[in-house]
């Protein structure tokens, strides 16, 4: 039997049990993972309250992992066994790399996810952990970073000199989204409540930063700007209305989210005079997260962790998951039968 982290009912991440769970056991084609350490996205919470496409419960939580290869499927070569790696946070892509099949999805529900012991997952979907990283830097990276990494790079084309704006900061997706774009060589700014994060995020390498509780502050932000080649924005309900105008002829405007609803208003004219685009984005392939990996391990980049806790403290991970943060929260996993 394994430790795991599993949702029976929808009634909250307080409901969420650490119980004994039967280790898996790896299919054909299949690696088994001892995960070393996992990270907490929102998308745990809303899973918890019930407020997710395709609840399929009880699930054993998580999508973000980090571990060693302990045992393989048929036909898998047997010298991954003993690989430290991180884990693609998701099955079934599919064949077209613009968008995802209609059998894609994380783990963590609908299918097992990384908040235990042992996981197994497609040889493919896991990666060389960085070597600079320890597993629970790793485990910081699948999602947010992956969904960050396609935004900037697939999405935006994001290059050298481009002006930048990321909302939101001190969110895990945001948080990465500025460590690659100041590494790509872009100007960067951020929005934010918490006058805090945007002082954090200036000495990560942001230009400036603006308080989105402050009126005018898409006036200001565009003024300081010139005018902005790509926005990242995971609440444009809040956001959108007033960054509109800061939009720099040919523009790209990336949302990855709806944390403040999922309406906004587009006012045409100053779009389409501007030839600016919008585009959606989520998650990314297995050839996205290898290149966002490889990206991570030449630059040496460094997840920003806000805290951590040991996997028996789930509830207070969770607690601190809701809290104002900067960075992401981690979960050590401990090692089997202590070893």
């Amino acid at each position: 039997m394994m430790k795991a982290v599993v949702l029976s009912e929808a009634e909250g991440p307080e409901a969420a049990r650490l119980q004994d769970e039967p280790v898996p056991q790896p299919a054909a084609g299949e690696v088994r993972v001892a995960l070393r350490a996992a990270s907490l996205n929102h998308r745990e919470l809303w899973i918890s309250r019930g407020m997710y496409p395709g609840m399929n419960l009880p699930s054993i939580l998580g999508a973000d992992g980090a571990g060693v290869v302990d045992a393989v499927g048929e036909g898998v070569d047997a010298s991954m066994v003993g690989q430290e790696v991180v884990l693609y946070p998701a099955r079934d892509w599919g064949d077209n790399p613009d968008y995802p099949s209609g059998k894609f999805c994380l783990l963590g529900m609908p299918i097992p996810g990384t908040l235990a012991q042992y996981i197994c997952v497609p040889a493919e979907n896991v990666c060389t952990k960085p070597a600079h990283l320890s597993f629970g830097q790793a485990a910081a990276l699948p999602t947010a970073a992956l969904t960050a990494w396609r935004a900037l790079t697939r999405k935006a084309g994001l290059k050298k000199g481009d002006k930048v704006l990321i909302t939101g900061i001190g969110g895990g997706v945001a948080t990465f989204a500025l460590a690659f774009a100041v590494a790509k060589g872009a100007d960067v700014w951020v929005t934010s409540g918490n006058p805090d994060n945007i002082e954090q995020a200036i000495a990560l390498g942001a230009k400036g930063g603006f308080n989105y509780r402050e009126e005018g502050w898409g006036k200001a932000a565009g003024k300081a700007s010139g005018g902005f080649d790509v926005i990242i924005d995971g609440a444009p309900a809040a956001s959108f209305a007033a960054y509109t105008r800061s939009v720099a002829m040919g523009g790209r405007v990336v949302i990855y989210g709806s944390t403040q609803g999922p309406k906004f208003e587009v006012n045409a004219p100053e779009f389409f005079l501007r030839h600016a685009t919008i585009f959606g984005t989520a998650m990314g392939t297995v050839t996205d997260f290898n290149e966002m990996i490889g990206f991570v391990s030449d630059n040496k980049l460094e997840p920003v962790i806000e805290s951590t806790f040991p996997l028996d403290q789930i509830a207070q991970a969770f607690t601190a998951l809701q809290g104002n943060h900067f960075g992401k929260v981690i979960v050590d996993i401990p090692a089997p039968n202590g070893a």
